[in-house]
């Protein structure tokens, strides 16, 4: 009975004791949910910010257009959104040379070719299937059937329509500006050919006029140019060897201050974001009446989009690397948000690398080598919007596209998104080179103008998101040969000292040696004595 009373004595004081203990433990718990809830808001407050940036908006596009704004009100609203583009626009320049200088350098010439080559096939093997997604959605969709009489007065089209350019003189030009003349002009200023009427046989009577090509200096940054001298500036200092080391450094330096200035400019992001979007909305002047008449073509430039960038781009990048690949974009809602809102391949490139790195883990020479790269030559949704538009054009004007004009679409359209400027409304200009292809108008891009603002959107989100998979492809398959490496050196290494132990068991000078110590242990003192 004394034990049971003990015992139950026990019982009550240990029950008295883990009541405190377990409340103190649920109270514990309930911290660390909210310990946990605070640091997920911690660590994703730039993405929640820029996507409530998004959202607020439009509300404010919405809400300001009933006010009737007038332009000099609408410049006054879009000023935030402004401020954003100019901070992004400065930090391309160093951002772009100094990643490239010390990404090629960082790495040594075989991986820099190897590295290369699979990013070349990467961008071309997406274009191209980009360009054919794009040519068999426009035949299944018809976007351009019973769409003639599109030329309303209503839409509010702009007028300017881009100058007709010869095919030739568009990829004469394009590796002009691989090479500039002049290094500090290549910031601020990109070569162009323009044309000259001169006349022709003017003593027969019969005048006729020649079309003359004439070079000329644009505004706008020639990134080609840069591209390629900072990629060949990063080899020649690393086959410099110690003397190059001082520069390169320097470079490293360069480029990581640009990335601090980088991080304090997300934090505006939201902002601008939200003022760029409210501000295009404002500016439109029938949205409804211009979605009703352009709406099979907007539909279907949208949902190549949506199949190239949410299912193709995924599938190549799970086919690589066997990881999920809708996580590794996840950690990129804020460069996508950017590149959504601003338009332009190279104002989200800073954010892009600055996401890919944290979020992503992917190592810092592969993401400076290779997003530059991608920002300007790899550009898979301007692919689909301009072959979308050819398709579309050739429809509005009763064009039957035969298979020759249809394989001309797809090789121009991937050659001349390459050089393709990552700004808004880039894709619009090259739109023409692949009309002249195929030999036809270049009049009805005013309704390509018309609906750009909404489809360059998306184009940019899919080109930003290509060059994204592509970085993290290189990195994992980088990865892996190290890994490899270090196997087969540890491989070796094993070898190396099984071979020492099987030739020190059979020498014959440690068997000699063996030998002698075991006569001198086993002979006897006097033995000893006598040798002594």
């Amino acid at each position: 009975m004394e034990a049971a009373d003990e015992e139950k004595a026990g019982n009550g004081r240990n029950g008295y004791a883990e009541g405190p203990a377990e409340a103190a433990a649920e109270r514990g718990g309930g911290g660390g949910r909210l310990r946990g809830c605070r640091g997920f808001l911690r660590r994703n407050a730039l993405v929640l910010l820029t996507v409530s940036g998004v959202v607020a908006g439009v509300a404010l596009g919405a809400a300001v257009r009933g006010a009737a704004l007038g332009p000099a009100q609408v410049v006054y609203l879009a000023f935030p959104g402004e401020l954003l583009l100019r901070m992004l626009r400065m930090v391309i320049l160093p951002l772009v040379v100094c990643s490239l200088v010390s990404g090629a350098a960082s790495l040594d010439t075989r991986s820099l070719g190897r590295l290369g080559g699979i990013a070349l096939a990467y961008f071309l093997g997406t274009t191209l299937l980009a360009s054919g997604l794009a040519v068999a959605l426009g035949f299944i969709v018809r976007p351009g059937a019973g769409a003639s009489a599109l030329n309303a007065p209503g839409l509010g089209l702009p007028g300017a329509v881009p100058t007709s350019k010869e095919t030739v003189d568009s990829f004469l030009d394009l590796v002009r500006n691989l090479f500039p003349a002049n290094l500090v002009a290549a910031a601020f200023r990109t070569y162009a050919t323009e044309y000259k009427l001169l006349p022709k046989n003017t003593t027969s009577g019969n005048a006729t006029w020649e079309k003359i090509p004439v070079g000329t200096e644009i505004e706008g940054m020639n990134i080609l140019g840069l591209v390629l001298f900072a990629l060949v500036l990063g080899v020649a200092l690393k086959k410099l060897g110690q003397e190059g080391e001082d520069l390169i450094r320097f470079f490293n330096s360069f480029n990581e201050a640009t990335m601090v200035l980088v991080s304090w400019i997300m934090w505006y992001v939201p902002i601008g974001i939200m003022f760029l979007v409210g501000s295009k909305i404002v500016e439109m002047e029938d949205i409804v009446l211009l979605v009703t008449s352009l709406g099979k073509y907007i539909f279907a430039s949208v949902l190549g989009h949506f199949i190239h960038g949410g299912i193709i781009l995924p599938l190549i990048y799970f086919a690589s690397t066997r990881q999920n690949p809708y996580r590794f974009l996840l950690g990129l809602i804020t460069p996508l948000a950017t590149a959504f809102a601003t338009c332009s391949s190279s104002a989200t490139l800073p954010s892009m690398i600055k996401c890919i790195e944290e979020n992503n883990r992917v190592d810092k020479r592969i993401s400076r080598f290779i997003l530059p790269i991608g920002a300007t030559v790899n550009m898979d949704g301007a692919a689909i919007f301009q072959c979308m538009a050819a398709v579309f054009i050739a429809q509005l004007n009763n064009v039957d596209l035969n298979p020759g004009q249809i394989f001309t679409i797809l090789v121009t359209a991937t050659a001349s998104s390459v050089g393709a400027a990552g700004v808004p409304a880039g894709g619009v200009l090259t739109i023409a080179i692949i009309l002249e292809a195929i030999g036809l108008p270049t009049n009805d891009l005013s309704l390509i103008l018309a609906v750009d603002w909404i489809v360059d959107r998306t184009t940019t989100v899919v080109n930003v998101e290509g060059d994204a998979l592509g970085a993290g492809i290189l990195n994992y398959l980088n990865q892996k040969e190290k890994k490899d490496k270090e196997q087969e050196l540890k491989e070796v290494g094993v070898e190396a000292v099984a071979n020492s132990k099987s030739e020190g068991e059979t020498s014959p000078l440690v068997t000699h040696k063996n030998q002698v110590s075991n006569t001198t242990s086993t002979a006897d003192p006097e033995s000893k004595e006598s040798v002594l």
